[in-house]
């Protein structure tokens, strides 16, 4: 497994795709700290970055990976080599090589710069929502083999979670306004972990008013310890479930 792992990471980081993906990182990040010298507005700037184009990167280049891919799976299936073994080799050379091209394209200018308050969990919601991402494209891979079909669900996937996900939580708060949604609305955002990680990072940032009138209690669940295990608990499952999933339909599945 180690063998398959570095051979497929070298391979990842030698795409161009990757090194332009690192390139753009660096640049917006190092662009945004001689655009203002206020760390903390840089630090929420980032964070629409973060929030918005790693989860689309991670999804979509992940799935068109696997499909080109393909051959050198079949290849491996032909060899006495166990499915899940190549399955989650897969998986975690993809995953590795983007968290590295992460950690180099925004982690390096935070840290040349001076880690600022928030820092930390910027740095640690982009890896976590990169591997959250990555798991769902390899769900939306193995549901189907048509290659367009799939980048198609893993689209829906990113839009749902960037965009519809927010206007159904919307409608929630003010069709039910009147009944106290604090705690509900504090379950609902656990199936979302795009806005966990924006909770995350706005209570880091301490303008959990921007929040309206929850904020004050999401200050009190997630700005304890015990919310931030919790968010970083949801986080995993959020990587692990839909993981888990796709390699038991990957078993199964007749290539």
């Amino acid at each position: 497994m180690p063998r398959i792992i570095k051979y497929i990471f070298y391979d990842i980081l030698r795409t161009r795709f990757i090194l332009l993906y690192t390139v753009f990182l660096f640049v917006c990040t190092f662009a945004l700290y001689q655009l203002d010298s206020d760390t903390g507005k840089v630090i929420m700037s980032l964070m629409n970055v973060v929030l918005m184009a790693i989860p689309l990167v991670s999804i979509v280049f992940t799935t068109i990976h696997f499909y080109n891919s393909y051959e050198f799976i079949e290849l491996m299936l032909a060899q006495p080599v166990n499915r899940k073994t190549i399955y989650l080799s897969e998986y975690l050379s993809v995953g590795l090589s983007l968290c590295f091209a992460y950690c180099i394209g925004i982690g390096l200018p935070i840290v040349f710069y001076g880690l600022a308050p928030g820092s930390l969990t910027l740095l640690f919601t982009g890896l976590m929502l990169t591997l959250v991402f990555v798991s769902l494209a390899f769900l939306a891979s193995v549901l189907t083999r048509d290659k367009a079909k799939a980048i198609g669900l893993a689209l829906l996937f990113w839009f749902y979670f960037s965009l519809i996900f927010d206007g159904l939580l919307l409608w929630i708060i003010y069709t039910f306004g009147d009944y106290p949604l604090e705690k509900v609305t504090v379950a609902l955002v656990a199936f979302n972990p795009i806005d966990l990680a924006r909770i995350m990072m706005l209570l880091q940032l301490d303008i959990s008013a921007l929040m309206g009138y929850t904020g004050a209690f999401f200050q009190d669940f997630f700005g304890s310890h015990i919310g931030i295990v919790f968010s970083a608990g949801v986080l995993l499952l959020w990587i692990l479930v839909p993981l888990i999933l796709a390699t038991k339909i990957f078993l199964k599945k007749d290539l």
